[in-house]
């Protein structure tokens, strides 16, 4: 269904050793990796809708029994929710590298190490090394198309845009992972300070990322799981 032109912008707000407060009828839903045989990501399951307000609150300590929403956990379980992401822009911390007649370029700050830039055979930047063949350009294409985070990133043509999947406005569940936080949705700090706005950004979910409020994979390193 449409939303009203009137109707308030899709915000979410971090709040100081406390959840995230979404607001503005942000539709939520749980998502997961699909992963080939060998454990490999290849793609995302659709989302399956979660029935949520118009202002709802995620947890964001991990310790929730009603994950992924807030229960008050972080109240009595001592959590330290101190923001440490960098504040400045992902151009001015990105690491750029030739690809065919284009650019492919990293941020090391953002990456929550989904695992959807390499595999058994290959990595982004041996991708990159080759992608002046069209077949291998179109595949790493792909890798940066289903960066969650965003961290990974391309220029196809040396005058063109950043490569950026049509994603509307929502929030992603994964399963014993972070929010996946699409279309453009600003997240403010606790103390006021709107973060770089972007397409898609991962917001840590289990409490221990050392990059916070995004998630740097530490989710796989601590066992998180939605329990």
């Amino acid at each position: 269904m449409q939303r009203d032109r009137d109707s308030s912008p899709r915000t979410i707000s971090v709040r100081e050793d406390g959840p995230y407060i979404v607001r503005g009828d942000v539709p939520l839903g749980r998502t997961a990796q699909v992963e080939t045989e060998h454990g490999e990501p290849v793609g995302w399951v659709p989302d399956e809708p979660l029935d949520a307000s118009e202002t709802y609150e995620l947890c964001r300590c991990g310790r929730s029994k009603t994950k992924p929403f807030c229960d008050a956990s972080h109240e009595s379980g001592g959590f330290d929710g101190a923001e440490t992401a960098p504040r400045d822009t992902i151009a001015e911390r990105r690491y750029e590298f030739p690809a065919g007649e284009g650019t492919v370029s990293f941020d090391l700050a953002m990456c929550q190490h989904a695992g959807y830039c390499g595999d058994r055979f290959t990595n982004w930047r041996r991708l990159a090394r080759q992608a002046a063949d069209p077949a291998v350009r179109e595949r790493l294409m792909q890798m940066v198309r289903l960066c969650p985070s965003g961290a990974l990133e391309m220029r196809p043509d040396p005058d063109g845009d950043q490569l950026e999947p049509a994603l509307a406005e929502s929030i992603g569940v994964v399963r014993d992972g972070p929010y996946l936080v699409r279309g453009g949705i600003s997240v403010t700090s606790a103390d006021g300070e709107t973060y770089e706005v972007r397409n898609r950004v991962t917001l840590c979910r289990c409490g221990h990322s050392e990059t916070k409020p995004f998630c740097d994979g530490s989710h796989a390193r601590v066992g998180f799981t939605d329990g």
